[in-house]
């Protein structure tokens, strides 16, 4: 999940928020973009904040960082407690959100307000369809699909073959649904389903929805792009006050989190494949390193600007992605993972009703280990992943932009996982090869490549992508936040970004030192949650919004 070409849009910043083409229904409003901001300039140093939405995010973010660095081991256990509650007993809470998010989603295209035109009735899309599919396939691709590429297919895969253990009444395995013990076969396309029920259509609602609103009510509204802007038609102008403060502040620290939650994956995956490559030691230490040094890398290409620095980082990022994915379709069982693309595609939607089902299961591991957390986290990531693609779909309807959101980035989800997964699956089954199973999952990705052709040129690929992926998250990320502690504008000072961009590090070494992935999960579910009713909210005030627009015939 990284939206690294984000950046690229970026580049038509400093012309604003374009008006609307043709009719529209623009709210009128006397709030001026930046008309509560703090704005100076001293010793070379430029400022241009939102003073209420800055000052408190960075003061408590800040806070969180020294008292999570301050008292490690006081606040383990407070996170793992907080985890357990949240995924525990509010599994079903994220569970039905998303599929109420998904049903609007679905809704929407097939009623007459999928002919509302983002940016007004006569605007034209910026992109081709080939552009803005590959701007979708670069904000689908990320930290996330290269660490559990191999992990989760195969993981959910061995749990649905050995099937179900039971004591004291409960079950005690991670195996989604009922299992498929002793079936090859059937564990397969259940554990491939059980994988696709978190990469694709409820992740791709989410985000969709997110976009869908900052698309109306900036380009058809005329109002900034903050998340604030969606609630006006519930609020009216009380959202340029406090309540419109506290739902950019959560989305402020919803985004940071999420974000480093996927910088602490790919650090953890990225010095695990050094160690396994180079014997660089694996450890606390070498992650922090990392994370400094790859933090200083996103640091540069801020100053660089758009078009020196992370653009081209961005399509190294695309060209070595697809490069891995071709790699592994070409090398691994080809035919097979042909087949398997379509098999694995019907198994998901079959299995679709019964994965999403909140209520009257018992699959408490895999329903509560990982789906609420994914649930959490893709949430967590809606303003970030979001904004991008509100920038880059004006022009559409919201028909074609529903459809091609949810179902262009399903695709390319299916395919790398089926590439991934099928390749490390016909390693156990067919080969007896039992170390990417037994690998640790930081691991799995290099211990499957070491049993294909050119292991160590793919191996450091893999390594370099994950970094280069951290960059441009980092980069892509600084710029969301700044715009939205900065009042919705969108060419802020280029210090401000930099500021965000160290904190970012900042809280991913943090909470990687305090209690390692599960205090950075804890993290994405606790901000998770207060968000996951701001889009519930927002869901609403997007139908109300979209009423009140003129439609293409």
């Amino acid at each position: 999940m990284s939206n690294s070409h984000y950046q690229e849009e970026a580049a038509t910043a400093g012309k604003g928020i374009p008006s609307p083409e043709g009719p529209a229904n623009i709210i009128d409003t006397d709030y001026v973009i930046g008309q509560d901001n703090i704005a100076f300039k001293r010793f070379g140093f430029d400022l241009d904040v939102h003073g209420k939405v800055f000052s408190i995010s960075a003061l408590t973010i800040l806070f969180f960082v020294i008292i999570t660095l301050a008292l490690q081991e006081q606040v383990e256990p407070i996170f793992d407690a907080a985890f357990g509650f949240l995924t525990g007993s509010l599994d079903w809470f994220f569970l039905l959100s998303t599929n109420i998010i998904l049903l609007i989603a679905v809704v929407l295209i097939f009623t007459p307000l999928g002919r509302v035109r983002l940016g007004g009735a006569h605007a034209k899309p910026e992109f081709s369809y080939t552009g803005w599919f590959a701007m979708l396939f670069a904000a689908g691709m990320g930290i996330g699909l290269v660490f559990f590429g191999v992990n989760e297919p195969l993981t959910h895969f061995g749990s649905s073959l050995a099937g179900t253990t039971v004591e004291n009444g409960g079950r005690t395995d991670w195996a989604p649904l009922g299992a498929a013990a002793g079936d090859p076969e059937a564990a397969i396309s259940l554990g491939m389903a059980a994988t696709l029920y978190h990469w694709n259509l409820h992740p791709w609602a989410v985000y969709a929805m997110v976009a869908l609103a900052l698309a109306l009510f900036s380009f058809n509204k005329g109002l900034p792009l903050t998340m604030r802007s969606i609630f006006y038609p519930l609020l009216g102008e009380r959202v340029w006050g406090w309540p419109g403060h506290l739902i950019d502040i959560l989305a402020v620290f919803s985004t940071l989190f999420g974000l480093a939650t996927s910088l602490g994956y790919g650090a953890s995956q990225a010095t695990a494949g050094l160690n396994y490559l180079f014997g660089i030691p694996d450890g606390n230490v070498t992650m922090v390193l990392l994370i400094l040094g790859i933090t200083l890398v996103a640091l540069l290409s801020v100053m660089a600007g758009v078009d020196k620095g992370v653009q081209r980082l961005s399509k190294i990022n695309m060209v070595m992605a697809f490069v891995l994915l071709l790699f592994m379709i070409v090398v691994g069982p080809t035919l097979m993972i042909l087949s398997d693309f379509f098999a694995n595609l019907g198994g998901y939607l079959s299995h679709l009703p019964a994965l999403s089902m909140p209520f009257g299961r018992e699959d408490d591991n895999y329903r509560q280990g990982w789906s609420a957390l994914y649930w959490a986290w893709w949430i967590s990531w809606s303003p970030f992943v979001g904004m991008f693609i509100a920038r880059v779909s004006r022009g559409r309807t919201v028909r074609e932009f529903l459809i091609s959101v949810m179902i262009v980035p399903t695709l390319v989800s299916t395919l790398w996982f089926t590439a991934f997964g099928t390749t490390a699956i016909d390693q156990v089954v067919t080969d007896n090869f039992e170390g990417v199973k037994d690998a640790v999952v930081e691991l799995q990705l290099f211990v499957m490549l070491s049993q294909l052709p050119w292991t160590a040129i793919m191996s450091f690929v893999g390594i370099v992508l994950v970094m280069v992926f951290f960059i441009t998250s980092s980069d892509s990320g600084s710029l969301v936040i700044d715009s939205l502690t900065a009042g919705g504008k969108v060419d802020a000072p280029k210090a401000q970004r930099i500021f965000w961009a160290l904190i970012e590090g900042a809280i991913a070494i943090a909470l990687l030192l305090g209690g390692g992935l599960g205090a950075l999960q804890t993290a994405v579910i606790t901000t998770g949650l207060p968000f996951t009713l701001i889009l519930l909210v927002a869901c609403f005030a997007v139908i109300k919004g979209l009423r009140s627009e003129p439609r293409s015939a």
